[in-house]
């Protein structure tokens, strides 16, 4: 009698056990499917933005405009530029109006299309951008982060990170942040904000009307130069 209700107990028991080691494996292969999307969906836009780029090497020193129109269509759906240009405001954003606050992404736009062109005149050779990774934070699956590998025609290595949310307007996945060899862009056009901020004395229109320059001033490829030597020395 014992051992029928033993056995009476174990049936359900290893029932509930093996749907549960089903359920998991389910979610694990959703996850894993989803993160596959992901690179799939980065990887269709990172080549449109480089064929872009590519077809329109010369367009910016003969029409910066129609460079900035084609950058335009090639990033807005893809770059959170609105959620960036708020982030590098910090805490200065609730400082501001509408109007200025539509201002400066108008002009963070601008000097991130700026240095595209640029790199595009430092590096007429070519390069190509292959993503090697796709994760999906497993605590907040709004959130993810894509690796990639940049390349020139010189064989010039470079490691970019995308950090990306999942919008809740549209439901598409949109860059809001970027790595560029352990270089945080994003922290450091907030640090260059604040340090404007502070040098203008809290003349939030004398920024927004300076940020090319300001970005211009960051120097941002020695700093992403230095790293990569760095690693380059390491490795050796």
């Amino acid at each position: 009698m014992k051992q029928a209700f033993n056995q009476t107990i174990q049936t359900p028991l290893r029932g509930l056990m093996l749907a549960i080691i089903a359920a998991l494996a389910l979610v694990a292969g959703q996850a894993s499917a989803s993160s596959q999307e992901l690179a799939e969906y980065v990887d269709k836009n990172t080549q449109r933005l480089v064929e872009k780029l590519n077809e329109n090497k010369g367009l910016y020193e003969e029409d910066p405009e129609a460079f900035y129109e084609e950058m335009d269509e090639a990033l807005t759906g893809f770059v959170d530029f609105r959620r960036i240009a708020a982030r590098v405001m910090g805490r200065y954003a609730r400082q501001t109006t509408p109007e200025q606050r539509d201002e400066f992404v108008a002009r963070f736009k601008r000097s991130l299309f700026d240095a595209y062109a640029q790199a595009l005149v430092s590096n007429s050779e070519g390069f190509s951008i292959e993503v090697d990774q796709a994760e999906i934070n497993p605590r907040d699956d709004s959130r993810a982060s894509v690796g990639m590998i940049v390349t020139s025609d010189s064989g010039n290595r470079y490691q970019v990170s995308y950090s990306m949310h999942h919008s809740k307007n549209n439901g598409d996945w949109l860059v809001e942040n970027v790595i560029v060899e352990g270089v945080n862009i994003g922290l450091a056009f907030r640090d260059r904000f604040a340090q404007e901020m502070e040098s203008r004395r809290g003349d939030i229109d004398a920024v927004i009307d300076n940020w090319g320059d300001a970005v211009a001033s960051l120097k941002l490829e020695e700093e992403v130069g230095s790293d990569t030597d760095g690693e380059s020395e390491d490795s050796q």
